[in-house]
């Protein structure tokens, strides 16, 4: 880590100016959150959705595995844009079009326009958590960056609870149009504080074509460079690493949280709709988790912050079988935690071990992290149709394994030097 940490600071022109560094971390938060309450925003209203629609609930779950699905492979098409033209102007720019596409979901007709709507939704998500990271290490001095993650990756866990209680609560007082008045009018102050907050860059980002360079190049020879870039970091074993192990235990807990909601409010629980939304608070253990993340990442290192996280994340899971409130709630306490863990170590590690393409090293750890919702939903409903919720604790012990195995092959890899 300190290796990296030394590299960054030989290879980064800095312009020291802590107010600007403070807007820039604030605006891209504000905006983190309401990326994150528009994405989960809809996962809070899956029993409104399957009863204003006519759907069965299990099959309401893929209205977030649609917007991830987008979300993730847009985020490759943000990390070119925003090296040709800056980070500024793609945030900026797609913020503003989540607010407006809010006003399709009023009036979707039915569930298949309402996919539609959240696929091209998806896209624009993408380019906040696509650039951020690249943003932060490019403006900021490496220790003001890793507080700064830390910072960012706490946004937005603020963000998904608050997007899930938000659709809890809507959806229990209020109707489907009412409920997307609501979510316009948020975005809407959201996006305008985070353009008002959010500074030009300071410095040029290192590594990027300047604009006379570029077009110097062929369009084949942009297209190469491009795909370079990403073969850069794909062919990186450890970065090839980093992004399964992020992807897959996104793919598991993230749609835990939506299956939970189905068991709780069926017998013997039968919560209403918002009170099974309030699992959701349960992530306030991952906001706990991710504001400490570099602090604990600095004392203990990564690998043992790994092992920490799994155990969580299994133990959790395991909890919940005792299948009482209180084994349920302290099982995603715990669930929660590991993942955010999991998630700063890999988001962390990405970022520091990019020399160069940086946008594209973020942008594809957050498509395959992001990929991994898209997948888990239809790959948990499997389990579910078969056993309900001891289903998806089978199918998510499953994916622990996998996780277990990409972390101990990361650690050789370290140990011996190995990139691929």
């Amino acid at each position: 880590m300190q290796a990296v940490l030394d590299t960054m600071n030989n290879n980064k022109p800095l312009i020291d100016n802590p107010q600007r560094d403070t807007r820039l971390m604030w605006a891209l938060c504000v905006a983190s959150v309401v990326v994150y309450i528009n994405l989960y925003l809809m996962q809070g209203m899956l029993p409104l959705l399957a009863e204003h629609f006519s759907i069965p609930g299990s099959q309401a779950t893929l209205i977030l595995s649609v917007s991830s699905f987008s979300l993730a492979f847009s985020l490759l098409i943000y990390a070119l844009v925003s090296d040709r033209i800056g980070r500024h102007t793609p945030i900026v720019v797609s913020l503003w079009g989540l607010a407006l596409s809010n006003l399709l979901l009023i009036w979707a007709a039915d569930f298949n326009a309402l996919m539609w709507v959240r696929l091209l939704q998806g896209v624009l998500l993408a380019a906040v958590p696509a650039i951020a990271m690249a943003y932060f290490k490019e403006q900021l001095s490496p220790s003001t960056m890793l507080k700064a993650a830390g910072i960012y990756i706490m946004a937005n866990s603020i963000g998904g609870i608050a997007g899930r209680l938000l659709g809890g609560l809507l959806s229990q007082y209020f109707s489907w149009q009412a409920s997307m008045w609501w979510l316009f009018l948020v975005t809407l102050a959201g996006v305008a504080l985070t353009h008002y907050l959010l500074p030009w860059p300071a410095v040029s980002p290192v590594g990027t074509a300047t604009p006379k360079a570029v077009s110097a190049l062929s369009r084949g020879g942009r297209l190469r460079q491009d795909l370079q870039g990403f073969y850069h970091h794909l062919a990186d074993g450890q970065m090839r690493l980093a992004y399964a192990i992020g992807g897959i235990t996104f793919m598991m807990m993230v749609n835990q949280f939506s299956f939970i909601q189905l068991h709780l409010m069926a017998p013997p629980y039968e919560w209403s709709r918002f009170q099974a939304t309030l699992i959701f608070l349960c992530y306030s253990s991952g906001t706990f988790a991710s504001y400490y993340s570099a602090r604990w990442l600095a004392k203990w290192g990564q690998h043992q912050l790994y092992q920490w996280a799994w155990c969580l994340m299994a133990l959790g899971t395991l909890l919940t079988l005792f299948d009482t409130a209180l084994a349920i709630c302290g099982g995603f306490l715990l669930t929660a935690c590991g993942f955010f863990l999991t998630h700063s170590c890999c988001n962390t590690f990405v970022a520091l071990r990019a020399s160069q393409h940086r946008a594209k090293a973020t942008s594809l750890y957050l498509c395959c992290y992001y990929l991994g919702a898209a997948l888990g939903g239809p790959y948990l409903m499997l389990f579910w149709h078969e056993a309900h919720w001891w289903g998806v604790v089978v199918g998510s012990l499953t994916l622990l394994v996998l996780i277990a195995l990409g972390i101990q092959r990361l650690h050789r890899l370290q140990r011996t030097g190995v990139a691929r």
